[in-house]
């Protein structure tokens, strides 16, 4: 008994040095009774609720709060966060989620009440984590159900607690730090329509945590994957003619061996060089060619591209909580890391914009690229255009407009995107009611965290605008890219020409958040109707961000990377 006095005292002994000069200046006003339900003998179990600083009772917080338990969320029949925020009735408008192929990178974004996802505050166990490193949204998806203990959503704006980005709301994810015994589980799911069937969505968990009435340990592993989803594997949308559906004929006029509105006929894998003036003259050449659905010169996009990408995760989440001195002082600590991987796909690349610039900087051909008369594979003998001689890009040099290509022979864009996400918490928190009977509501926490977003995006079989127009110019048939082969021909490109025109593109970018805080909270006197309570503290934030990406995709002098989507080709 005496040696647990003793702890007790050192304890006391730590905490008092920080909060002396208040607990001196306080001690002799008038004790407080504890708080106590309306029934007697009971006692309110005070928490601290989305939206305020001060503990009180869940049932009764100050702000409208939906919490989303485990069981809820199994009961809404969802299986991972992007099928949570479908689910939610507080998420509106246009919704960032995995499901996006075109442009996503696998992010789950929140959005609450249809403002923009900057308005929603997202934070875990009551306090902020990083963004993503490109785009500073942070990504629900990194954190796994099986580590969630439940999730506060806080319907109404809390700028006047929270700051400006918290206009829309806040989503408030706590994390599980007590857990005993062992948990092995997992979920498969599939569809059952013929092609799509090997499209199917795992994961897997094992939860494991020890402790007693002093300690708890916990440690949680998951890991998720999801197979593709191809446009083609669907009848409906197998092909970009959708007029037979009631649509649209939404297929690409970028197709290999057009010219303006000419098309090289199906014999041909490509035209001859230097053999006719231009294509209307060539006999190789037509602008009829008969074809099942009457027009041979679109591009069936939907035949290669995904409807729904795959993707994976793994997770790992490892927590501590040690009570040193009978809630006096106790220490936590929380590390989670995650990684997660994208396989976003696109059609292979359309050659638009042209790469040869008027004088203002712009694509010069109107429909397609302009290639040089002197490449080696051009077919054509007389320009029917030029560039112009204030251009930055071979000024007055002789071409011939509208020529259509698409890269089938490196095959579809890649944007493989890499998230790598780490979270570090360590900090001390405490009661104070051995300093007296006054203080018997007053807590206080202090602590540390680290959170760190990493996300890297490559951009392949892209094409770069200098290395076309090389390749482009070039007289060599050995080295020279030629633009005119037939679909069925455009395997025929020498490696030194993929080579020269084909780039991958790079775009990383790191969001790092060192947080440092300090709190107290309790009662400071009665009224007649109940106890006046504040909170008071202090809190650092070391945001730091920055963004890498390669100088193709600085300068836009690269075709078919997802910052040039304003084209329209798919």
């Amino acid at each position: 008994m005496k040696k647990r006095r003793r702890d007790i005292d050192v304890c006391l002994a730590i905490i008092a040095s920080v909060f002396c000069p208040v607990l001196v200046t306080l001690a002799q006003n008038p004790s407080l009774p504890p708080r106590t339900a309306d029934q007697p003998g009971v006692t309110i179990e005070e928490v601290i609720v989305t939206g305020s600083n001060i503990p009180t009772a869940e049932e009764v917080g100050p702000n409208p709060v939906d919490s989303y338990r485990p069981q809820d969320i199994e009961r809404l029949g969802v299986r991972n966060a992007t099928d949570l925020l479908t689910k939610l009735p507080q998420e509106l408008g246009s919704t960032i989620n995995q499901n996006i192929s075109n442009g996503g990178d696998g992010s789950v974004v929140v959005n609450l009440r249809g403002l923009l996802p900057k308005e929603t505050l997202v934070l875990v166990d009551g306090k902020r984590i990083a963004g993503s490193g490109l785009f500073e949204n942070v990504d629900i998806n990194l954190i796994p159900f099986p580590m969630i203990d439940h999730i506060d959503i806080l319907k109404d704006g809390a700028s006047a607690v929270y700051g400006a980005d918290a206009v829309a709301g806040v989503f408030n994810i706590f994390l599980i730090h007590k857990f005993r015994g062992v948990e092995i589980g997992g979920s498969y799911g599939n569809t059952s329509l013929g092609a799509s069937n090997d499209a199917g969505e795992w994961e897997g968990w094992i939860k494991a945590g020890v402790g007693n009435d002093k300690t708890d340990i916990l440690i949680v592993a998951d890991f998720y994957d999801r197979a593709d989803i191809f446009t083609r594997d669907r009848d409906i949308t197998s092909n970009a003619f959708a007029k037979p559906w009631g649509g649209f004929d939404n297929r690409s006029s970028n197709h290999p061996g057009v010219v303006s509105s000419f098309r090289l006929k199906p014999q041909f894998n490509k035209p001859t060089p230097h053999s006719a003036a231009n294509a209307a003259t060539s006999p190789q050449y037509t602008s009829n060619v008969p074809y099942p659905d009457g027009n041979f010169t679109l591009f069936n996009f939907a035949a290669l591209t995904p409807s729904i990408a795959g993707a994976d995760r793994q997770s790992f989440y490892a927590s501590l909580t040690r009570d040193i001195c009978d809630r006096y002082l106790v220490l936590f600590a929380d590390f989670r890391y995650t990684r997660s991987y994208f396989r976003a796909a696109q059609a292979p690349t359309a050659f638009v914009p042209d790469p040869f610039h008027n004088a203002v900087g712009s694509a010069f051909s109107p429909e397609g690229i302009s290639v040089p008369i002197q490449n080696a594979f051009n077919p054509f003998t007389v320009a029917n255009a030029t560039i112009p001689a204030d251009s930055t890009t071979s000024p007055g040099t002789p071409v011939y407009t509208g020529v259509r290509y698409r890269g089938l022979e490196v095959g579809n864009r890649f944007f493989p995107t890499t998230f790598n996400d780490i979270l570090f918490d360590v900090g001390l928190r405490g009661e104070l009611s051995e300093f007296g009977n006054y203080f018997k509501t007053w807590n206080w926490e202090a602590g540390f965290r680290y959170s760190r977003d990493e996300e890297e995006v490559q951009s392949r079989n892209n094409v770069s605008q200098p290395g076309l127009r090389e390749a482009l110019l070039d007289t060599n048939p050995a080295t020279a890219f030629n633009p005119f082969l037939n679909y069925s021909g455009v395997n025929r490109q020498t490696p030194v020409a993929r080579n020269k025109v084909y780039v991958t593109l790079h775009n990383s970018g790191q969001f790092e958040l060192p947080l440092g805080y300090l709190t107290i909270n309790g009662d400071l006197f009665n009224l007649p109707a109940g106890p006046v309570s504040f909170a008071a503290g202090a809190i650092y934030y070391g945001e730091r961000w920055r963004r890498d990406p390669d100088s193709l995709n600085t300068s836009f002098n690269s075709i078919g990377s997802e910052d040039l989507q304003a084209t329209g080709e798919p």
